[in-house]
């Protein structure tokens, strides 16, 4: 039976939610209160912090986790897109553990990488050449000074709330984001983003896009935007990068290969390397050969582990045996149905809250405004907070923004406990979510 919980107000229920979880994870705050002690505010990566303090994990197995005082929580965060095999496939262990048994930092080339290069090549229809990295920021970064050295031309434009890694983010103003010139366009808005490339196209080096928003709400470019970038970059002499990092998991050939628009760069990462650290770049051969090393004036790419072989062994087993082709379209489906479940039970209550994204990656927003870019206020902000610690205490991990990613392990009954806990969350909250 539901239980209606005290809602006089929103922030005195997000109070009230808070005061709970601190009462409910007392190991957690030990362990966070150590780590401030020797990292700032306890944390190496910024958005695995949230109010009051993050739950530490002990250990995962299959799709679920287990945090430091003991509770088991079903794993609807999958690392950001990044844990689609899950905490512990056998098969992931075996490659590991061959990789580390036969050696590891081996200081030259292995019997894995041109393996792992040449299954995505073959999978992504965009890749004609292809270079690894240690993530997706790297990959990033390094597409775009290959199109500013390819074109000669200095200037970029990315999506305003926009984020392609920890020196690309475009939410708002960071004094550490890489300094290129940047320009910013509005997402899914075809005029003013053709409009924009024709003024700027004397210096354009590129356009970067990524063909569903992730970090910024699962947010899907419509076909006509992304096309017409596609044209205008063309127009331009500039380039076009599909940022896949995480997209790539949403069709065997990315979604670019579902929507038939062939980029001149992509890159990748996050769940690409098997759950190691990873991220690659590539796309048309004749600007990717500007990094070919038998060349008098190649542009220079160094990374000490950009071919470790415990990545590229990761990343071949979970490419070549778990996550298929035929796989990726089932766990995809799945994620469809996920997705219109919830959107159900909000329609269902008359409640002002959606669930946008596609395929295995959705975002909760709190508003009916169709979400066609990012948009955030303070108080849809605070409900998601709210909802982030209920669901929590009710046994479902997912991401303080709302971001819940589907993983190969995940079962029906799975699904169906994260669908039963959201009902829960709206039935016991009604009051302050109309």
């Amino acid at each position: 039976m539901v239980t209606v919980l005290a809602n006089a107000d929103l922030e005195n229920s997000y109070a009230e939610a808070e005061e709970d979880f601190r009462a409910h994870n007392p190991k957690s705050a030990t362990l966070y209160e150590k780590a401030c002690d020797v990292m700032p505010g306890g944390n190496t990566r910024s958005v695995l912090h949230y109010a009051p303090y993050p739950l530490t994990f002990a250990k995962g197995e299959g799709a679920y986790l287990h945090d430091a005082d003991g509770h088991k929580l079903v794993d609807f965060l999958g690392e950001y897109t990044a844990g689609i095999y899950g905490h512990n496939s056998p098969i992931i262990q075996g490659a590991i553990e061959t990789a580390v048994r036969d050696g590891i930092v081996l200081g030259g080339p292995n019997l894995m990488e041109a393996r792992l290069a040449r299954e995505l090549v073959d999978r992504f229809p965009a890749l004609e050449l292809i270079r690894f990295t240690n993530s997706g920021t790297e990959a990033n970064l390094m597409a775009i000074g290959a199109a500013r050295a390819f074109t000669g031309r200095s200037k970029v434009i990315a999506m305003q709330g926009g984020y392609h890694g920890g020196g690309l983010y475009f939410g708002a103003p960071s004094p550490i984001n890489a300094p290129f010139d940047i320009v910013l366009v509005p997402y899914n808005n075809p005029e003013v983003a053709a409009e924009i490339i024709r003024r700027e196209s004397s210096d354009l080096a590129c356009v970067i896009v990524e063909p569903m928003m992730g970090s910024s709400g699962c947010i899907p470019a419509s076909k006509e935007f992304l096309e017409c970038l596609r044209q205008c970059t063309s127009d331009a002499g500039s380039l076009l990068i599909f940022d896949e990092v995480m997209t790539s998991r949403l069709a065997p050939g990315g979604r670019h290969g579902e929507l038939n628009i062939k980029p001149d760069l992509i890159t990748l990462g996050k769940y690409l390397g098997g759950g190691v650290s990873f991220g690659g770049f590539g796309g048309r051969s004749d600007i990717m050969e500007g990094f070919n090393p038998r060349s008098k004036n190649a542009w220079r790419h160094a990374g000490t582990f950009n071919n470790n072989i415990i990545t590229m062994t990761a990343g071949l087993a979970g490419l070549t045996q778990l996550f298929t082709p035929e796989a990726c379209i089932e766990l995809n489906k799945k994620g469809d149905v996920f997705r219109a479940r919830l959107n159900k039970t909000i329609q269902e209550r008359g409640l002002p809250i959606q669930v946008t994204g596609l395929g295995s990656m959705n975002n909760i927003h709190f508003t009916d405004i169709p979400m066609e870019r990012p948009h955030t206020d303070p108080v849809s902000s605070r409900k998601g907070d709210l909802m982030h610690l209920d669901m929590l205490k009710l046994g479902v991990y997912h991401a303080r923004r709302g971001m819940m990613n589907l993983s190969l392990p995940m079962t029906d009954a799975d699904i169906d406990f994260a669908v039963s806990a959201f009902e829960e969350f709206l039935d016991s909250r009604r009051a302050i979510l109309k």
